[in-house]
Parts: C-alpha cells; structure tokens; sequence
C-alpha cells in the first residue's frame, strides 16, 4: 500500500490573507520539465502567464526557491505560487466576532460575504478578512455558509484542531438553526419534517431534488406570521447538502424572499449590488467543544430586513 506523501509546509507567506496556491506534480504521468506540466495544467491562465511567472521567479520549490522553468520534472514535487487576485468589490459590511479563545473564532457574517476563498471572490472572503483583522494566519473553516446567507460561522485557530471541529459537522454532532422570511401559507400544515434526495451538479446554480435515498433532512415551523402576509420560520437541518434549506422551502411553495436561484432561477447577483438580500439567516451553534469539553451555544444578534422593515427591503 502506498504510504500518504508528507505535505510541507508552504514556502510563501499569506498575501492578503490568502495562502498560496499548491500544486503537486502527478505521479502517473510524466512530462520533460515542470514548466511543461504548468503550461499544460494552468492553461486557463492564458497564453503566456505562466512563463512570465517563471520569469519573474514566481514558482518555487519546498525549499523557497524559484523553480528553473527547464526544471526536471519530478513526480510527486510540490510547487507554490501566488495567482492573481481578482478585483473584487469590497462588501460593505463588518464581520462581527461572537467568541473567541485559543481553539476557536466564531462570527456573525453579513449576507454577500462567500465564507472562504473560491472562484471570483478570494480576498473579500470571511477568512482572509479575519486573518488580517484578528492576524491569525493559521485560522481555518471549520464549515461553510453560502455566500448569500448570514449568520454565524465557525473558525478553527490551530491547523492541528481543525480535523477534530470539522468532524463535528460531518458526524451531525452540532445543532443548527436557521431563520428564514418566506410567504406565509395559511394552508401549509407546520411543523414538519421534510425529507427529499438533493443533487448539486458541478457548474450547475441550483440544486434539485430527484428520486432516490434521502440524503436531506430539515424540520420547518413557523414563528410568527404577519397580516402583510409574510412569515417568519425556523429552519432545523439535520443534514448539510447544498441549497437545502432553500430547495425544501421552494418545494413547500413557500421561498425564501430574495431567493435568485428558488424556484426559479434568475440572473446572478452582482458582486456590487447589496440590495434585497436573501433573507436566511443561521440563528444558532450549539456543540460540545471536541478539544476542551466546553459546551457553546452561540446566538446571532442579527435582525432579517424583510422582517423588521418590508417596504424597506423591497425598496432598496
């Protein structure tokens, strides 16, 4: 059996609270040099990049120097290198710190901040804003909240920990609450249970639900209701697939407002335009600390615009 490569630790520093990007070289397969491989396997970079940044001595070996672009190649070599950071338009809205000790950071994050980096938004993510905020560097997620959604998020101080935090929410070993603003159904009968099979594709905006075994689970009530017609819901997921408090509450005929992709899909929303926001929000964290034993029951002090105030969410 083939022993698990040991990964070294990153030669480059963070930039801008972003780590660098890791590569290691294919065991498989062969090619002349690195530089071959990188052109190959960075082709989207675009003609040309990817040999200014061996000019510019921008890939480096585990040892911190930079790669010869007529380097070997060496199956199973690490490579590092910073990619360009995208422009990205800052989200005007703090990160509020709820707790935080020398294990554990938990936040309540605003709506249109992603959680980590990916894709366009790299930087203007919760964790590099908190690396450079609080200048933790080895902070990590424990878990992910879409970009879309606030509410409180949990963050692991000590890369060693962070298994053991992470394996909290894959075991279901944390309670979590949401609260979401929908249309109220004076004929949909609440509480319940719903439980479907959901399917994200890959490259594909919304999720589904299809036949099969169930793989998602959420409880729904409802709160309050007003005479506007709006009502106000308590989201308990005991499974975690993408989208799914927001395909369940589609499917009972009752999306959740400012919605894009539920029940049908509309533009994307620009990274500038902060109006509407959608109206989820995760409440609630509650679990026993896997490191000190501690139990935590975190609370967000958030308040869902379409609740407080309609005609101003609907206006903006």
């Amino acid at each position: 059996m083939r022993r698990k490569a040991r990964i070294p630790s990153s030669p480059l520093p963070q930039r801008d609270g972003v780590d660098a990007v890791r590569v290691r070289l294919p065991l498989e397969e062969s090619w002349g040099t690195v530089r071959e491989h990188l052109v190959e396997r960075l082709s989207g970079a675009g003609a040309g990049v990817v040999d200014g940044m061996f000019g510019d001595g921008l890939f480096v070996g585990a040892d911190g120097r930079a790669v010869a672009p007529d380097a070997p190649y060496v199956p199973g070599m690490f490579v590092w290198f910073h990619r360009e950071l995208p422009d990205e338009v800052r989200v005007p809205f703090p990160l509020e710190v709820v707790y935080r000790d020398e294990h554990i950071v938990v936040v309540d994050k605003p709506h249109f901040l992603a959680t980590t980096p990916r894709g366009s938004h790299v930087a203007e993510t919760a964790l590099a804003r908190l690396r450079r905020e609080l200048g933790i560097e080895t902070l990590g997620a424990a878990h992910r909240l879409d970009r879309l959604t606030a509410g409180l998020v949990l963050f692991t101080v000590r890369p060693g920990e962070r298994g053991a935090y992470q394996t909290l929410f894959r075991d279901r070993r944390v309670h979590k609450e949401y609260e979401a603003v929908a249309p109220y159904d004076a004929g949909l009968a609440l509480p319940r249970t719903v439980r479907s099979r959901i399917l994200k594709e890959r490259g594909v905006p919304a999720a589904r639900e299809v036949e099969g075994e169930v793989n998602a689970v959420s409880r729904v009530e409802l709160l309050d209701r007003r005479a506007d017609g709006l009502g106000r819901y308590r989201l308990t997921p005991s499974t975690g697939q993408t989208h799914q408090l927001r395909v369940h509450m589609s499917a009972l005929g009752v999306p959740i407002l400012g919605d894009p992709l539920y029940p049908k899909v509309t533009a994307p929303v620009p990274a500038d335009d902060f109006r509407r926001p959608l109206q989820l929000l995760a409440r609630s964290l509650e679990f026993t600390d896997p490191v000190t034993g501690v139990e935590h029951a975190f609370r967000s002090g958030r308040v869902l615009e379409a609740w407080a105030s309609y005609g101003t969410w609907c206006s903006a």
